[in-house]
């Protein structure tokens, strides 16, 4: 079977028990992605419970283009800066069982939820999408990313007891009660390096997900490749460190969510 026809086997599956397939929450955090957003909205299933936005301070018309895309968008108005600081304020918006993060910049297909879902339905706590896992693909990684990411992914490894195949990507889903057990507490894009870490260390069952990355469509990431790679790592050594500590006391897991102002 072809990567196409398993994908919609796997949509007629779950869309065929919408009764009692739980409720999806998907957070897109943007800023100035009106001209990509209609590429994003058009891919997400149509089964999917809610979408929350996560608008950061945009200057063109991203909320009114999500707004006349789909009328019933959530609009969290972000009131801190960064990706992981957007993220946290729209996990805490979500009333969805299940809670999807995906890109505001057409990277990633919306179609592919269906098989983030059957993995958490199907007994994972935490979905985790791998551009290199069986599958998988990506057409937006320079050699150096691929070989920073390749690193750190190693480093992480074999730090916690990780068997991750990707590390620095963005397309996730869990269910929502995992937000009760890990400390969600940084501001930039190393936040899915974060996650990944402690979910691992919070002893929740992983499943990854092969997934496809594309290239952008429209406009400039804010992605320094040296910047945020140096940033990924001091929180890999930071939380090596806090691992340590805990060795030394119980361990305390908890979630640090500021909400934003929804609308």
């Amino acid at each position: 079977m072809t990567e196409p026809s398993r994908i919609a086997a796997q949509y007629r599956a779950i869309t065929s028990h919408l009764a009692i397939t739980p409720p999806v929450s998907v957070v897109i955090p943007a800023m100035n992605e009106a001209e990509n957003l209609p590429y994003v909205f058009k891919t997400l299933p149509e089964w999917i419970h809610e979408v929350v936005l996560v608008d950061g301070n945009s200057t063109d018309d991203t909320v009114n283009v999500a707004r006349e895309l789909r009328p019933d968008v959530k609009v969290v108005k972000q009131v801190g800066k960064g990706k992981g600081d957007a993220l946290i304020s729209g996990f805490a918006a979500c009333t969805g069982d299940i809670i999807v993060m995906v890109d505001a910049d057409g990277s990633a297909d919306g179609q592919e939820i269906v098989s983030y879902v059957s993995a958490l339905v199907g007994g994972a706590d935490f979905a985790k999408g791998s551009r290199f896992a069986n599958g998988g693909g990506t057409d937006d990684m320079t050699t150096i990313r691929r070989l920073g990411n390749w690193a750190l992914c190693t480093l992480v490894n074999r730090k916690f007891g990780a068997r991750y195949t990707d590390l620095c990507y963005g397309y996730n889903a869990f269910w929502r009660h995992c937000l009760d057990k890990v400390t969600l507490d940084c501001t930039g894009f190393e936040i899915e390096t974060l996650i990944n870490i402690r979910v691992v260390k919070a002893g929740l069952k992983v499943q990854e997900v092969p997934s496809h990355e594309y290239l952008r469509i429209h406009g400039v990431s804010n992605l320094n490749a040296v910047r945020d790679g140096i940033r990924v790592l001091k929180v890999i050594l930071k939380e090596k460190g806090v691992r340590k500590a805990a060795r030394r006391r119980p361990a305390a897991f908890s979630v640090n969510v500021p909400r934003g102002e929804v609308s």
